[in-house]
């Protein structure tokens, strides 16, 4: 028996606010994954109807807000065996919100509700090993490198390329909403 769709709560900090991803963002998102900045760390593309439903992470799935526009969007998945419980998340930001500290705001308030309210003790989040930029955003959050997944995922060119899995334990993230 399928287990009832998660109620995500509305998630604020000082310049971002986390609401549940409602189906008239997807009209701003999909196309969003097709940016430069995404595009090359999304994977291989997909038709429009197969990005919408990844997105829609069967309802755990953020829209992030900011400045009072659509910014982008924070995915979780959570593992509830209660030997293996964490949770995982993945991120991205539309073009003009990026490298201004929303992503790293939006990943905190994520971390901090999965933690708090969930009861997640780990999180993870899995970047291309490549992908600097979001490298940079998570460590700012406490996330720490684990180590390499070798040939871990297929890039848009079509070859496979390594990720670099890094986790976050629940003592690691700071009370500081920016953090």
């Amino acid at each position: 028996m399928a287990s009832p769709p998660l109620a995500l709560p509305v998630l604020r900090s000082a310049r971002v606010v986390l609401r549940p991803l409602a189906e008239d963002d997807l009209t701003t998102l999909v196309p969003a994954v097709g940016e430069d900045g995404v595009r090359e760390w999304w994977g291989t593309p997909e038709p429009v109807e197969r990005e919408a439903e990844g997105l829609r992470n069967d309802g755990c799935a953020f829209a992030v807000e900011a400045e009072g526009a659509l910014a982008g969007w924070v995915g979780f998945h959570e593992e509830l065996e209660h030997d293996y419980r964490h949770a995982a998340l993945d991120i991205f930001l539309r073009s003009g919100f990026r490298d201004r500290g929303i992503g790293r705001e939006a990943l905190a308030l994520a971390a901090r509700w999965l933690i708090s309210e969930r009861g997640h003790h780990r999180l993870t989040i899995d970047p291309s090993a490549g992908n600097a930029r979001a490298i940079r955003t998570y460590e700012a959050v406490g996330f720490r490198p684990v180590g390499i997944l070798r040939r871990y995922e297929r890039g848009p060119d079509g070859r496979w390329r390594d990720g670099l899995l890094m986790d976050l334990l629940a003592e690691e993230l700071t009370a500081s909403p920016s953090r």
